[in-house]
């Protein structure tokens, strides 16, 4: 800083841009960038390795906002450092249709925004995963190339969401040194005082985690600098600043109270502020001193970029040419080559396993083509089969191996993985069952919303896992999932389904995806060497009725035989039944219109699916007409519940011969 301009003139610009964006929106939260400005200005002044001329330069520090309602603290930042596309006007327009300043942070919409935030607690899950991911690649790459810290705000709603708890803990069982959170400590919540429901010791809770832990007063700005100073040099383990903050920080009525958490102050208290802070500069204008000391800041990181990009062009054209495909999220030119040649493998040995194993047939190839490829799982890996060779390497505290034991952390293991996906350079992939989907839920959500590369391998996919009965056995999960916009959901058939599916959600670069994968044992449908995806269309026609059709029975994942033997009864008692598995929903309601009417046909349709039922109506005239699940499952044999259920050949047949004779 110059003499003319100090720390705290930096922090209050932060805090008359975020007061004056809210008073034009007349919504917003400008109590957390009041409150939080003072951090924000030390830590981006003095610590945050960046250049606003390149946002996306693979080694700059990582920010990441984790209480992603004070989003107008990051969006004046991004302004006031000079990020191109965040003009005064943006600011303006905050929470306005078309801007680059929506409610809360949207990643991928506006430059310099690392991770959506927004759902409490997934900001700091997912700078885990971040942590997680640049350490994986500065132990491939090298120090020279990859040396980066990943800093958090995130407040007291984030330390209570479970997945920040579960977020935590993992990190400071993986030692994550270079992870640093400043906990905004304001005492206050929607409802109140934080007292009413949140009495605990943090410092104390993250001290059990293992981590680094330090309290300071947050408007202190030379306490601040030294606080992560001092976390900067711990190394080996995460770091927590709780940073004693004054929500509302300058409001002469409002401050240190919860009406400044989520509303406007209102024109006469928003003079009242800035009259606090000594600012006399009109609304949305930020004085030549302040703006060209910001400019500064965000044109420092300038020369380590350029030393950094120097080190890439001296590491040898291999190297280069490998960190430049990872981070670009590029597949190499053998990629397709090595999945032919998987699928033909498959095609010469012809298997009758689980999908989950010929999930793990297909990683075997896919991991040692694709070192990107970071594997896990939430403590169910023999049973998720998500451990092949190529990644058999711990991601721990003393190794950056290629898997990672999640723990019985569902939900942050989604959400840590959504933070690698958005870091770049890896692909994560992580498995748990599919009725624990819920625990992940709102972080597929959010891995939909940005439009990552994140794989969620979820096993055990129906009433068909058996014996463990109904608080395991997934019933309406799926209807759910392909409710989701922007999620590849796929359910394959056999091994080759299975291993296309697995194709698409890697060649599906801005598009998270689920595969439903089962426990019992399938037989390898298909046999045809002609080099297509054909579930890259969602559904197809698996197998043609004899003539024309009297009835075409659709069917997805285990039910694909099922449905293969009904039309083998059909076909007996001369009603040609075509067959058409639909792996993907999603898929199939982008193909042509024409593409889909001639892969459902004109005659009569059977849905089956050991699932719920809900949503099959968009194929088949009412659920009369599916074969699926009405209610929750039971503890059985798998082959016990599908004849209880009434999930069998026969009752297939027995509702495609009433609809053929015309009874409803």
């Amino acid at each position: 800083m110059t003499a003319a301009v100090s720390i705290r003139d930096l922090a209050n610009a932060i805090r008359v841009l975020s007061i004056d964006a809210v008073e034009a929106a007349k919504s917003g939260h400008p109590g957390m960038p009041m409150g939080m400005a003072d951090a924000a200005a030390v830590l981006f002044g003095r610590h945050l390795k960046f250049d606003s001329s390149e946002p996306g330069w693979p080694d700059r520090d990582r920010f990441v906002l984790s209480n992603g309602h004070g989003s107008m603290l990051l969006y004046s930042l991004l302004h006031l450092t000079g990020y191109e596309d965040m003009t005064i006007e943006q600011v303006r327009n905050f929470r306005q249709w078309g801007s680059k300043t929506p409610g809360h942070p949207e990643y991928g919409h506006t430059a310099g925004v690392e991770t959506t935030t927004g759902p409490l607690g997934q900001g700091i899950a997912s700078a885990v995963g971040m942590a997680i991911a640049e350490r994986r690649l500065s132990t491939e790459f090298g120090a020279a190339l990859v040396d980066h810290r990943t800093y958090v705000f995130c407040g007291d709603g984030c330390l209570m969401e479970g997945v920040g708890q579960e977020a935590a803990s993992l990190a400071g069982h993986l030692q994550l040194g270079k992870l640093i959170v400043l906990y905004d400590d304001n005492s206050i919540t929607i409802d109140g005082s934080t007292a009413i429901a949140f009495s605990e010791d943090v410092l104390a809770r993250f001290d059990a985690y293992g981590w680094h832990t330090q309290r300071v007063d947050g408007h202190d700005p030379d306490a601040i600098d030294a606080a992560i100073s001092q976390a900067k040099a711990e190394g080996s383990r995460p770091s927590l600043i709780a940073l004693k903050t004054i929500i509302g920080y300058g409001s002469p009525s409002r401050a240190g109270t919860s009406s400044v958490h989520g509303a406007p102050l209102g024109a006469s208290e928003a003079a009242a502020t800035k009259a606090v802070y000594g600012w006399t500069a009109d609304t949305f204008e930020i004085p030549a001193p302040i703006l060209k000391t910001w400019r500064e800041v965000g044109a420092k990181g300038a020369k380590a970029r350029k030393d950094w990009q120097a080190r890439l062009e001296a590491a040898g054209a291999d190297v280069r040419s490998e960190f430049e495909r990872r981070t670009a999220g590029s597949l190499p030119a053998r990629y397709e080559e090595a999945v032919n040649a998987a699928k033909a493998k498959l095609l010469d040995k012809p298997q009758s396993v689980a999908t989950r194993k010929a999930s793990q047939i297909a990683l075997e190839a896919l991991t040692e083509l694709l070192p990107e490829m970071i594997g896990g799982s939430a403590d169910l890996t023999h049973s998720n089969l998500t451990r092949v060779p190529a990644v058999d390497s711990d991601f721990t505290a003393a190794a950056s191996g290629r898997y990672v034991s999640y723990g019985v952390r569902e939900f942050a293991m989604a959400a840590a993985m959504n933070g690698m996906a958005a870091h770049g350079g890896v692909i994560p992939y992580g498995g748990t069952f599919l009725v624990f989907s819920d625990y992940c839920r709102n972080a597929i959500r959010v891995a939909a919303l940005m439009g990552v590369r994140s794989i969620f391998v979820m096993t055990h996919d129906s009433i068909g896992l058996g014996e463990d009965g109904p608080t395991h056995q997934p019933v309406e999960h799926l209807a759910s999932l392909r409710a989701m916009p922007n999620l590849h959901v796929f359910r394959p058939a056999d091994t080759i389904e299975t291993l296309e599916c697995w194709d698409l959600a890697i060649t599906s670069k801005n598009t998270p995806s689920v595969l439903a994968l089962s426990r019992q044992n399938v037989p390898q449908l298909r046999a045809q060497r002609d080099g297509i995806n054909r579930c890259a269309r969602g559904a197809y026609v698996l197998r043609e009725a004899s003539s024309e059709r009297a009835v075409t029975i659709i069917a997805t994942g285990t039910e694909v035989a099922l449905a293969i033997q009904a039309a083998d009864e059909l076909e007996a008692r001369n009603v040609p039944a075509a067959v058409v598995s639909m792996p993907s929903w999603d898929l199939f309601e982008q193909q042509p219109k024409d593409y889909r009417s001639s892969v459902l046909g004109n005659a009569p349709r059977i849905a089956v699916e050991a699932l719920s039922k809900f949503g099959w109506t968009r194929y088949v005239d009412s659920e009369d007409d599916v074969i699926g699940m009405s209610g929750f499952g039971a503890s059985a044999p798998a082959e016990t519940l599908y004849e209880q259920f009434g999930i069998t050949r026969d009752a297939i047949v027995t509702r495609a011969l009433a609809r053929i004779r015309g009874k409803q």
